[in-house]
């Protein structure tokens, strides 16, 4: 549900909305990965092979939440950007600079679907994201549903990687209430919709889908009204601040003392308990800390019966995952990958056009979960690329355009050339932070 982690830096949730001075601001988290944006949050430390990879993408529940929203959106956040955005804006600098998108430009599959949803949805005013390290701006202009609804437009900004040279920064005036107060405020629609779709959440590895309007569900329509946005503000006093209660809740690192092989320990943040227990929440976290004991004593038990039965066993399940990330969204050389063991400092330099033999592995269709929304349903010609001045440049190199996707440094598989497993390799530039006393 979001909280300070920092105290002066507040992280929205997997999926949140809050005020400041008058201007409401959502965001959500995560890259959309089909086959997992059916499941539940399941993931917490210790992490795995299979839940390191699937704790960063987007889940349906949190795009439901979101599309519950009525009232007007004034800036909106994701980390990857919305699939079709790009033909909203100078296509061809985009290509020009990062030629490696083509392919999925042209067919359409670069970007999150489920982002492409939300931006029809929500039409905020501003979109900002992330995650394809290149300066893009685009100017969408909405459809309207009726004749007495006035149109909107969602103007889109994507940032370059933070490095000498490159476009990285820039800075918007937006319109706010200069009579509102300084700090963070609860949006009273977001905390009631957390209220309604509450019993939705699932904390399982279980495949399902969000209730539609398909004769399958006898409740859909998950919307709040006016009457229990009044709730929320009533259950606050007409305080919507929200308290600065940062905890730390790990011990800062001490150089002087370093802790060596210390294992993550699955941590229930108490804003989180105090946020939960306001609103009548179910806290996610604690609720996966349950599921996980109740599975780790049926465990047991299976294996003591295992044990009475003299059986020997057997190795662990393959895991249902894809852990190949080739396929988030786009082939980026300047993305940081969780399993990118390229080893090179001078990757962010380095462009790879996809083979034609192998194009990018996300090529598959969302229309198994959700339609396209028609407006989104842009054409790949030039003909509304506009002129972007403030797109630049970005240094790629033409040399590495050339190499195709065959010629990328293999990830690892947790073995090395003498046959010896679960050793991982450290990239060069960090192999002075993780040194051993000893070497």
């Amino acid at each position: 549900y979001g909280g300070w982690v920092a105290p002066n830096i507040y992280y929205l949730g997997y999926a949140g909305v809050v005020r400041f001075r008058g201007v409401r601001i959502g965001g959500i988290s995560g890259i959309f990965k089909s086959h997992d944006y059916r499941k539940g949050h399941f993931e917490c430390p210790p992490y795995n092979q299979q839940t390191i990879r699937s704790a960063y993408h987007v889940r349906n529940i949190e795009v439901f939440k979101l599309k519950q929203l009525k009232r007007p959106m004034d800036i909106f956040m994701s980390h990857d950007w919305p699939r079709s955005i790009y033909h909203y804006g100078n296509k061809k600098q985009l290509l020009k600079m990062k030629s490696f998108f083509r392919q999925e430009v042209e067919s359409n599959t670069l970007g999150s679907p489920a982002a492409s949803e939300l931006l029809q949805h929500l039409k905020p005013t501003y979109w900002f994201s992330a995650h394809l390290h290149v300066k893009f701006a685009a100017f969408m202009q909405h459809q309207t549903n009726s004749k007495e609804e006035l149109p909107k437009a969602t103007k889109f900004l994507a940032l370059d990687k933070c490095l000498p040279h490159r476009d990285f920064l820039q800075i918007i005036d937006v319109e706010h209430d200069p009579a509102a107060g300084d700090s963070l405020e609860y949006d009273a629609e977001w905390i009631a919709v957390l209220k309604a779709t509450n019993s939705l959440i699932n904390v399982t590895q279980s495949l399902w889908n969000m209730p539609e309007n398909n004769g399958l569900h006898a409740k859909w329509d998950y919307s709040v009204t006016e009457e229990a946005i009044k709730e929320v503000l009533e259950e606050l006093n007409h305080n919507l601040k929200i308290p600065c209660n940062f905890t730390l809740t790990a011990a800062c690192y001490d150089p002087s003392k370093p802790q060596k092989n210390m294992e993550p320990v699955h941590t229930i943040n108490p804003q989180t308990t105090e946020f939960c227990a306001q609103f009548g929440l179910t806290d996610i976290n604690d609720r996966i800390q349950q599921v996980k004991e109740e599975g780790s004593v049926r465990e047991y038990e299976e294996e003591e019966e295992e044990e009475e039965m003299d059986s020997t066993g057997s190795a662990e399940e393959p895991s249902e995952y894809n852990t190949d990330n080739s396929g988030l969204s786009s082939i980026n050389p300047d993305e940081i990958m969780l399993d990118d063991e390229g080893g090179d400092e001078d990757l962010s330099t380095c462009s790879v056009d996809p083979s034609p033999d192998h194009p990018p592995e996300f090529s598959a269709s969302f229309s198994d979960i959700r339609i396209m929304p028609d407006s989104m349903a842009v054409s790949s010609d030039d003909a509304m690329d506009s002129n972007n001045e403030e797109l630049e440049k970005s240094g790629v190199s033409k040399q590495a355009e050339e190499k195709s996707l065959n010629e990328r440094p293999l990830k690892r598989i947790g073995g090395n050339e003498n046959g010896n497993t679960g050793i991982k390799k450290i990239k060069r530039r960090n192999q002075a932070i993780y040194a051993a006393e000893d070497e």
